[in-house]
């Protein structure tokens, strides 16, 4: 009999077919290509601005600096511009990650909520009132800012009995509100104007080691407490008794999350500016690779938020060149179609 040596093997009766990858594996290594673009989007950061660098230069001022002018641009300007990137789209990412987790409303993020507004109209008022000019002050008010909203957003939208629907109302509500007063304080207040008129719409340009570092043990804090949630947060979107059976505790968990989303929002908007978006696109688009895990939403979210906000601010530089787009006008661009597309297609990723 002839036997065709090229023809693939006859499984064997009873011979139990190849495992397939578990979702973990699978969710594993999409988190590793995530992380490979992170690291080709942080070059095209540091690679591309207004000011044509030759890659030869961006090397030397990034290794071997001597003080050129390119040199200048590169370890000054670029290299904290994007760290400062890279922390504000982790805080953002997972913000909105957590609170889509805790209104279990997958169109919710910070800045619908009015989180972004609430450090906002803090920030205006330090500066229109006090005097205040410097991040470290900024930061201050911007927590207390994110916190005060917080609150009075969940108290708003009925406490233990709130809803998604209700949240969003209110958050709506408080965010006009202060939008209202931000006005109202520029147009009373010049100098407050001139300092935070290219703050307000969002923008990395004034990122430098000082930003950098004051923001980051904000941001740490933040990151390590949302992590510490993820677990009793996934558990919660299942409803509150199905938590308590499963060991969490809806209050405790709560007011964890809550404490992560303003510290994470408080610092990115202090030292970015009211960035819209980042916290709604990403975490959808994430939930769709990883299903409703908290334990891998955020981690994706922290390595995808930074993407999408240094590739926005890749693509301000280029497209007005001499000049700049604001990071905050180029998300806005982008996320509102988004926002539009899912709200009209109904088409949602589950908590």
């Amino acid at each position: 009999m002839l036997v065709d040596h090229n023809s693939p093997p006859v499984p064997q009766e009873g011979a139990a077919p190849p495992a397939a990858p578990s979702p973990n594996a699978r969710r594993a290594a999409g988190l590793l290509l995530a992380v490979a673009l992170l690291v080709l989007v942080t070059a095209a950061s540091v690679a591309f601005g207004a000011r044509t660098v030759p890659p030869g230069h961006v090397l030397h001022g990034l290794f071997h600096s001597t003080g050129t002018d390119d040199d200048v641009v590169i370890r000054d300007l670029r290299v904290p511009r994007t760290l400062l990137g890279l922390l504000a789209g982790a805080a953002l990412g997972m913000a909105g990650a957590c609170m889509q987790a805790l209104t279990r409303n997958p169109l919710a993020d910070p800045g619908l909520l009015g989180v972004n507004a609430g450090a906002a109209a803090a920030v205006v008022t330090a500066i229109g009132f006090f005097g205040v000019t410097s991040l470290t002050g900024y930061v201050w008010f911007a927590l207390a800012g994110a916190a005060a909203v917080s609150v009075l957003v969940y108290v708003i939208g009925g406490s233990r009995s709130a809803t998604p629907v209700r949240l969003a109302l209110a958050g709506t509500a408080v965010t006009a509100l202060l939008q209202g007063w931000t006005s109202a304080v520029e147009l009373t207040h010049g100098a407050a104007l001139d300092r935070i008129r290219f703050w307000q719409v969002g923008s990395l340009a004034a990122a430098d080691v000082g930003t950098v570092r004051h923001m980051a043990p904000f941001v740490a804090a933040g990151v390590l407490l949302a992590l510490a949630v993820a677990r009793p947060l996934g558990a919660l979107a299942l409803g509150e008794d199905t938590a308590r059976g499963l060991g969490a505790r809806p209050a405790l968990t709560r007011l964890a999350a809550m404490a992560a989303v303003t510290l994470l929002c408080g610092a990115a908007t202090a030292a970015c500016g009211p960035i819209v978006f980042i916290g709604l696109v990403v975490p959808h688009a994430v939930r769709r690779i990883t299903g409703p895990d908290m334990r891998w939403v955020l981690p994706y979210a922290a390595v995808l938020a930074p993407v999408l906000l240094l590739g926005a601010d890749v693509i301000g530089r280029l497209v007005t060149r001499p000049a700049e787009l604001q990071v905050g006008i180029v998300t806005a661009v982008l996320g509102g179609p988004v926002f539009v597309a899912l709200v009209r297609r109904g088409k949602v990723a589950a908590l």
